[in-house]
Formats: C-alpha cells, sequence, structure tokens
C-alpha cells in the first residue's frame, strides 16, 4: 500500500542537533583542533567594560572559518547558509534558536577591533602551533612560491599613473586608498633600478651580432650544477607542494578575487584563506570525528 506523508503538528520535539551532524563531517573534525580561548584574550581589550554586551568575537571567526573552509565567498550568503544549515549552526555554537549577526558585522568588525589586535594572525599562528603539535609540520627546510590573484578594485574608477598624488589624498577618500600610500614599502614592492637590457628587441631589419657572456653567467653554471643534484630534485618536489596549496585556495577554495580592498585587506584575508588550508588539512591527517557519547566511553 503507498505511504501519503501527513505534516503533523506537534508541540514538544525530542531534537539533538549534534545527532544530525555526521561523525565524519569536515567541521565536526575541524572543530576539535580549533581553540578560541586566545583570540578572546587578543580582543578583550578592544572592547569597552560598560554598554551592551557585543557578539562573541568567537562566533565571528567561526562563521569567517565556515566561509573560507566551505568556499562560501559572500558574506550576505555566508549569513544564509548559517542560518539554514545545521552543521554550520552546530559549529558555530548557535543551536537551534540562535540569532545569526548580521552580514555587515564582519566588515565593523575586520576593518576595526581585529585589525588593530592583529587578531588574525594570533590565530593563523595558534593553527600552526597546532599542526606542530601534531607533527605535520618540520624544520629541515621549506618552499616559497607566489601566485598572482585579481585584487578587489574598479578599473572605471582607477586613477592614471600620472595623475596619482599622494600627498594630496584628503581624509574623505575611501579607507583603501588613505591605507595604500601608509603600507608602500620601496624594498618590498621592487624599487630597485632596472639591470640595462644585454639584448635589444628585436626587428626585421636587425643586424645580427655576437651576444656577448653575461656578467652572471657564472652564478648560473652553478646554479646548472646544483640542477642534477638530489637536493635539488628534493626542493623541486617540496615546490610544487606549495603550488599545489595555490592551486587548492583558487579552485577549491575559489580565491580567485581578493574580497576585501587595499593591501591590509589582502593580508587578512591570505591570512584566513591560510588558516582555513590549514585546519582543512589537520581534520583530513589528523581526523577527530568521534561522537561525544564515545568520547565518554
Amino acid at each position: 500500500m503507498m505511504g501519503v506523508q501527513t505534516a503533523e503538528a506537534r508541540l514538544f520535539y525530542d531534537f539533538c542537533l549534534d545527532n544530525h551532524v555526521p561523525s565524519d563531517h569536515l567541521l565536526r573534525s575541524i572543530d576539535g583542533h580549533l581553540d578560541l580561548d586566545g583570540v578572546r584574550q587578543t580582543l578583550k581589550p578592544f572592547y569597552s567594560w560598560t554598554g551592551r554586551p557585543s557578539i562573541d568575537p568567537a562566533l565571528i571567526v567561526r562563521m569567517l572559518i565556515v566561509g573560507y573552509c566551505m568556499s562560501i565567498r559572500s558574506e550576505r550568503r555566508l549569513c544564509e547558509e548559517v542560518h539554514l544549515n545545521l552543521a554550520y549552526r552546530w559549529f558555530c555554537r548557535l543551536g537551534l534558536d540562535g540569532k545569526v549577526p548580521d552580514h555587515s558585522t564582519f566588515s565593523k568588525n575586520l576593518h576595526g577591533r581585529f585589525r588593530e589586535s592583529d587578531a588574525l594572525r594570533h590565530l593563523f599562528e595558534s593553527v600552526v602551533r597546532r599542526c606542530m603539535a601534531e607533527g605535520l609540520v618540520g624544520a629541515d627546510g621549506f618552499a616559497v612560491d607566489a601566485s598572482l590573484i585579481a585584487a578587489n578594485a574598479n578599473k572605471q574608477r582607477s586613477v592614471p599613473s600620472k595623475d596619482w598624488k599622494p600627498e594630496e589624498i584628503k581624509e574623505n577618500a575611501v579607507r583603501a586608498a588613505r591605507e595604500y600610500p601608509a603600507t608602500l614599502d620601496d624594498a618590498a614592492f621592487g624599487a630597485a633600478s632596472p639591470m640595462p637590457p644585454t639584448i635589444s628587441r628585436c626587428c626585421p631589419n636587425a643586424i645580427a651580432r655576437k651576444i656577448p657572456r653575461d656578467l652572471h653567467e657564472d652564478a648560473r653554471d652553478v646554479a646548472r650544477a646544483h640542477a642534477a643534484t638530489p637536493d635539488y630534485q628534493e626542493a623541486c618536489r617540496r615546490r610544487k607542494k606549495v603550488e599545489m596549496l595555490f592551486a587548492h585556495l583558487k579552485r577549491i577554495l575559489r580565491l580567485t578575487r581578493l574580497r576585501l580592498r587595499g593591501p591590509n585587506g589582502a593580508n587578512d584575508e591570505f591570512l584566513l584563506a591560510a588558516t582555513a588550508q590549514n585546519l582543512r588539512r589537520l581534520a583530513r591527517l589528523r581526523p577527530m570525528n568521534m561522537l561525544p557519547e564515545m568520547l565518554a566511553a
């Protein structure tokens, strides 16, 4: 006999949110590696001791981690997803009736006390220490790589370089424009004078001439000699791992374009993305998916 579903109105329900989050869910394992007590201590001096209690900063951090781990790039959509998804509510300690903060809460805190206290840097370092405690980080070597990610900039509102005058920026300029001149670093942005080219631009009427040996060719010979050693192969292997991390950030976590503006915003976003990536790796390599009743037994 075919059954028919009926909507039964009940006054009381026996519902446990923890029972509806799978034991192998990513956020359940991440929760076992996440400690936000340090974040509260870091942010405590930046809150007033009077007035109405604010939103728990741990809730903001947990929601940000959900967004970066689950590739939710919009803060408005993040609030909607946390409101509807039971696993997200469990991870954010909201329960069934907890109120999700407004999306404007994130920008106010990220541009204010979070940046002033460097809380995101402390969070990132605490996760790295957790990775070291789990034996996932060693000190036998390192690899460095870079990747191009589009900035959150409007080309239609850009200023030509010949008209750019940092000393004339007024106080009513946007925050990202005021921060940019203050964070410029000549050494970091490659202010050294460029080397003269050794070969002129090719053209059809150019006369063939002998190219002299470059002044730095001896250093290149040393590099070529090292390229045939096993250490070089090991370095290439480690560099490939770093390149794969950037590819994961772009393709899986969808960090193809920054959401936050300015150099400080880019720094904050990369700290959050790296924290989420380390937590995902911890959850995969050191899973903690046991239910509370299993732990108690």
